[in-house]
């Protein structure tokens, strides 16, 4: 399996997060990208330069008015003059009557649902190349790779058609699903990252040609808190067309495939053109965040279970943070779908 990545990632590099009050580094570090890279060595993985799309993928999916504010973020955030070292919101309006706002401030607020998504000089660049890896490994799908794998950093999940968060600024698995909407009238998103896929979600909510499934650890006690639950189905068009899989805290290897049969069930139900897995390794039992607990060995099984689909599939890299088998991980989860296809 080929996987596309960009160095450009690097320019990305955020310190702050907000942790029940207390601040400390992100978990989202540039060092995520080398792990991965060792994993992708030791499978034997070609890598790819993303192809540069220009706008064209992120705007299938995210708003004008959010990419300029992405676009113009830090160059105004920087000529307030006493601004500090990176962009963090002190205002999040629900928007209940709201006026979009002119000043960076409050623009800042208003696209991003919370503080886990600090904007730097190098954001954009790294969020574009992000999307660009996306996009290329789609492309390769199209162009007739069975499968194909995307190192997207920063992640992209969590974030809406118009608004950032959970460390996230546009959203991949959503550029990959729209870039493969070219030829396939119906696409379905299966994400198993431990967090919920709340900005998928949001996106795809109200349309019936994309599948929205997750597998995630129960919201009620883990982020998003507030969407990723069972009984989001969807609307309008929508309506049937998003799934959401909850699970218990510490959930492990044996009753995670229960709940991916599931998942394939609906997928399988819903008859796609091809796949996008919204592939987080954080559902690990050694990843910092502490979720579910997922071995490594339980990635190979899910790699396996994902490839029986035989759907064309693009594999997005969300989250999975810094533990020893994070690279031994994803080399697991590719390693499982290479010998089932």
């Amino acid at each position: 399996m080929k996987a596309v990545y960009s160095e450009q990632h690097r320019s990305h590099d955020p310190q702050f997060f907000l942790v029940r009050g207390v601040v400390t580094r992100t978990t989202e570090q540039p060092e995520r990208a080398d792990r991965l890279l060792a994993g992708l060595k030791a499978g034997g993985h070609a890598l790819v330069v993303p192809t540069a799309f220009g706008g064209g993928p992120r705007a299938q999916v995210h708003s004008p008015d959010y990419l300029r504010f992405l676009a113009e973020a830090w160059d105004a955030w920087v000529a307030l003059g006493d601004a500090g070292p990176e962009m963090i919101a002190n205002i999040h309006p629900v928007r209940h009557g709201a006026t979009y706002p002119t000043h960076i401030v409050g623009r800042l607020g208003w696209h991003t649902a919370d503080t886990a998504c600090p904007i730097g000089p190098g954001t954009w660049a790294g969020a574009c190349a992000a999307g660009d890896v996306a996009a290329t490994a789609a492309q390769l799908v199209l162009d007739g790779e069975d499968a194909a794998y995307a190192l997207c950093r920063p992640p992209g999940h969590h974030a809406f058609r118009d608004m950032a968060g959970g460390f996230c600024f546009l959203n991949n698995s959503a550029i990959a699903a729209m870039h493969l909407r070219q030829r396939h009238a119906r696409v379905a998103i299966l994400d198993v990252d431990v967090h919920h896929g709340n900005g998928t979600q949001g996106i795809f909510y109200e349309r019936a040609d994309v599948l929205t499934v997750s597998i995630h650890a129960d919201p009620t006690f883990f982020y998003p808190f507030v969407w990723g639950h069972a009984h989001e189905r969807g609307a309008g068009a929508g309506l049937g067309a998003n799934h959401n899989i909850p699970l218990p805290r510490g959930t492990g290897d044996d009753d995670y495939l229960v709940a991916l049969a599931e998942a394939v069930k609906t997928i399988r139900a819903f008859a796609p053109g091809a796949l996008v897995v919204a592939l987080g390794l954080d559902a690990s039992v050694h990843d910092p965040l502490a979720g579910l607990a997922v071995t490594t060995d339980g990635f190979r099984r899910i790699g396996a279970a994902l490839a029986r689909l035989g759907l064309p599939t693009v594999l997005v890299q969300e989250g999975g943070y810094l533990s020893d088998v994070l690279g031994a991980n994803l080399a697991a989860t590719l390693a499982g779908f290479e010998e089932v296809r």
